[in-house]
């Protein structure tokens, strides 16, 4: 597709996270979604079925853009992936030039940087904020994904960023390929634990070592609670979430983690997270990026 900018109301696709043809996480994005209504934004993620986003003036000073998220069945206060591809798109269409940028959203202020070595967008988010599960949420997390008895044992926590995803740690990919979660289940089983969705994840292979700049490799899968699709290609929000459990686990300030998921929707993705760094050198956050690609018909 041709770096042409869209008309006000136009929608683009692209597609977010790519590790390989056909991969990726799906966006919808108007460029200048100024004057429309959110009906009108609601109805073009529920006519796509996926995490759509739209590029508003903003409003809170020192702020370069706003942007608004929703998903088939609500708007969203944050979407990792629809903000790298919104922030991509722009580039490419010259409407944002700058090093660097502020992002207005739902959940606070998002600042992004563009990678010129790379061509690719990073984006922030805050320290991470965890609270383990207990037994009896370990045992319910455990039948909801389909996983035998003794699972329950497995290391479970609720882990936020911007929003609450319940890491679970499984002992290989296979297993973590294996999954057939109870679906209809899903959505009560994370109002009662208090999660916006349930994302096992499992170490991947040392014979298939991540690409730099990330160190560690893991591949995670995604089933959020009521966003109107049963699973998700690519969620930054929760690889963000991922990667800070696992940094304070280690001591690991330095871990850059490639999170590869969609494999078993047959969408591969890959997330790339890194550590953010304040003035003193101590980690504030992390980034987040990934390859950004024109969806093709």
């Amino acid at each position: 597709m041709p770096p042409i900018v869209p008309a006000r109301g136009a929608e683009t696709l692209i597609d977010v996270f790519v590790r390989a043809p056909g991969g990726g996480n799906p966006v919808p994005l108007v460029a200048d979604a100024g004057g429309m209504h959110e009906s009108e934004m609601q109805q073009v993620a529920a006519r796509h079925g996926h995490e759509s986003a739209f590029v508003l003036p903003p409003t809170r000073a020192g702020a370069d853009l706003r942007l608004r998220f929703f998903v088939p069945r609500h708007e969203m206060e944050m979407c990792g992936h629809a903000t790298v591809g919104a922030l991509w798109a722009l580039r490419q269409w010259g409407r944002w030039r700058t090093p660097a940028a502020r992002i207005e959203t739902l959940s606070g202020v998002v600042h992004a940087r563009w990678d010129e070595a790379a061509q690719r967008v990073w984006i922030s988010q805050p320290r991470v904020q965890t609270r383990p599960l207990d037994e009896a949420q370990r045992s319910a997390v455990a039948a909801v994904l389909g996983l035998p008895a003794h699972a329950a044992a497995y290391p479970m926590t609720n882990a936020a960023t911007s929003r609450v995803k319940t890491l679970v740690a499984l002992p290989d990919v296979a297993t973590l390929a294996a999954l057939q979660p109870r679906f209809a289940e899903v959505e009560a089983l994370c109002e009662a634990i208090g999660s916006t969705g349930l994302y096992p994840y499992a170490p991947g292979a040392p014979e298939d070592p991540p690409a730099a700049p990330a160190t560690r490799a893991v591949h995670a899968r995604q089933f959020p609670r009521a966003s109107g699709y049963p699973e998700d290609a690519a969620t930054g929000i929760a690889a963000a979430a991922l990667w800070g459990h696992l940094a304070a686990a280690s001591g690991g300030d330095a871990l850059v983690l490639a999170v590869r998921q969609g494999e078993s929707m047959g969408r591969p993705s890959e997330i790339l997270v890194a550590p953010r760094l304040g003035p003193d050198r101590k980690v504030e956050g992390c980034w987040l990026s990934g390859a950004v690609r024109w969806s093709t018909p």
